[in-house]
């Protein structure tokens, strides 16, 4: 199909693993919780630390809160990352939903401090909140045709604007 003379876009379940690495190939997302009984979204940047997503956030922080209240497994949330090109319109999303919980260990703390610093640095950004990813799921948007050849490899598009490495535990 054809639309404002440009190809149909398609759109390509991931498995989790693709998605997980997508999501690890970008410093930016968002964090979707519940504050008084309301959905709230903010930005933030992550890395992924050993399957989990982590994030920074100060005492004060609505989230910081949240997760304190949380009993046991934590309180569940949304992370979306994506990358999505604005012309195009091609690229790639996901979207994880698991437990969060305040990271308390202060070695465990003081670890993740050195893997992530806060991208809108404020005062007071010294908490650490951890996902367990508990479902993962991501599409992406291509304009390649239905069905890959026999035996050909299809690769996620390059995200813009990554360079350098990640710290990483496995």
């Amino acid at each position: 199909m054809i639309r404002n003379g440009n190809p149909a876009h398609r759109r390509i379940d991931l498995d989790p693993v693709e998605a997980l690495r997508l999501l690890d190939s970008v410093s930016l997302g968002r964090i979707v919780f519940t504050r008084q009984a309301l959905p709230t979204v903010r930005p933030v940047n992550h890395v992924l630390d050993g399957g989990d997503i982590v994030i920074r956030t100060h005492e004060g922080a609505a989230l910081t809160a949240h997760t304190q209240q949380g009993g046991g497994e934590g309180v569940v949330v949304a992370y979306e990352a994506d990358a999505i090109d604005p012309d195009t319109h091609l690229g790639w999303s996901v979207v994880v939903t698991g437990y969060a919980r305040l990271v308390t260990d202060p070695a465990d703390l003081a670890r993740v401090r050195t893997l992530l610093a806060p991208w809108a640095p404020e005062e007071g950004m010294d908490q650490a909140v951890r996902i367990r990813p508990s479902l993962v799921t991501g599409v992406l948007l291509t304009d390649t045709p239905a069905g890959p050849a026999k035996g050909s490899v299809r690769r996620a598009p390059r995200t813009p604007g990554r360079s350098g490495t990640r710290a990483r535990t496995v």
